[in-house]
């Protein structure tokens, strides 16, 4: 007979035992699948929105007279800041690495006053500022020419007006294409206009207040960009906002340790459960292993039939713990931490499910295996 037979037929007449360990050791193997799968989500989902949303890259005139905060650095708005000039805009996209370059979005800022209200006026092109700001809603619809205005709440409401209402800043005449929706930042008290009108209204033609830039990916060398840019404008300040999206992947890797940590805890619980499962097994089985040795099998013989059972309800555990792990992950990614990206059916993953559930298996079980080879075959066969 086999030992693979005997293996088998021992599980089958332990069936209630045999349930145990595999549902002790899949919880640990499910507990490590989610909390990873979970974890490349966060990590998948932090980068996508690097990618998408909010200027990496502030550029700004050197001065000491500064106003406004674009991101925590501050902007001067007054007639006494230096300002830099279009041709600045079109020199970003002329750096070595201009193909990680995705928006440029230059502005020009200045403090007007409208229907006797003092607001800050922002000329902007509006194409990229649009793609640039992704997270903006509104009310009315896009500007579709330079005469047409998007208003924050705050300034909308300071100044009474809503889409379709027309408005006289500096003597000319705009339309209110949309109003922001509440943002709950500095961007709810601007009104922004096109660039061209607002250069041609504060009398700068071809100036500019500043320049957000946003890059193509995550993984953009933005150090290498941030220098390429100082070099190509030496009289401006350039500086990475990177500050959130690296808190925020901070955050992330607080939570895979914490993951990690957690999840040993319970795969520590699962070894502990193969190993008083299979020590109450050999115990049981002290007759039985006495007549294998008294008929001849050896002592590697034995503990190969118990290092069977407890591997192949590991591999069961594993197979178990990754199919769960995974559709458990899906669900929570998904409706608990409302992540946009999906959860996969990755193979690698249930390739390191199943190592791990065979480390965890072997290692619980290779004292009982190692105890059941050292019984005396005397002193078995004296209870039979």
């Amino acid at each position: 007979m086999r030992l693979s037979t005997i293996a088998l037929n021992n599980l089958r007449r332990r069936r209630g035992k045999a349930v145990l360990l595999v549902l002790g050791l899949a919880v640990g193997v499910a507990t490590v699948v989610s909390m990873l799968a979970i974890t490349q989500a966060l990590k998948a989902d932090t980068e996508r929105k690097i990618d998408q949303f909010g200027a990496n890259i502030l550029v700004v005139p050197r001065s000491d007279d500064l106003a406004l905060s674009y991101g925590g650095v501050a902007v001067g708005v007054s007639s006494a800041v230096q300002e830099l000039s279009a041709d600045d805009a079109v020199a970003v996209r002329t750096i070595k690495n201009a193909e990680n370059i995705s928006t440029v979005a230059p502005k020009l800022l200045g403090a007007v006053e409208v229907a006797q209200t003092r607001v800050l006026l922002v000329g902007v092109d509006f194409e990229q500022e649009l793609r640039l700001k992704r997270w903006w809603s509104f009310e009315g619809k896009e500007p579709q020419g330079p005469d047409q205005l998007i208003v924050g709440q705050e300034a909308a409401h300071r100044l009474k007006v809503g889409p379709g209402s027309d408005l006289e800043i500096l003597g000319r005449q705009f339309t209110v294409a949309a109003v922001l929706n509440p943002l709950g930042s500095q961007e709810d008290g601007l009104i922004y206009a096109d660039l061209g009108a607002v250069q041609g209204l504060l009398g700068k033609p071809g100036r500019i207040s500043l320049i957000e830039v946003g890059a193509l990916c995550s993984t953009c060398p933005i150090d290498q960009i941030v220098e390429q840019i100082s070099e190509k404008l030496p009289g401006s300040k350039v500086t990475a906002l990177a500050q959130v999206m690296k808190s925020r992947e901070q955050t992330v890797d607080q939570l895979g340790n914490f993951s990690l940590a957690v999840s040993g805890l319970v795969l520590l619980v699962g070894g502990l459960v193969v190993l008083t499962t299979m020590m109450s097994s050999v115990n049981e089985r002290t007759r039985e292993i006495g007549i294998f040795r008294a008929v001849g099998f050896r002592k590697s013989h034995v503990v190969r039939i118990v290092l069977m059972e407890a591997l192949l309800l590991s591999l069961l555990s594993g197979l178990v713990g990754w199919a769960v792990g995974t559709a458990g992950s899906s669900l929570v990614a998904s409706q608990v931490a409302k992540l946009e990206v999906s959860v996969s059916w990755d193979p690698l993953l249930a390739a390191a499910a199943l190592g791990l559930a065979l480390l965890v298996g072997f290692a619980g079980s290779i004292y009982p295996a190692l105890r059941a080879s050292s019984l005396d075959p005397a002193e078995a066969l004296r209870s039979i």
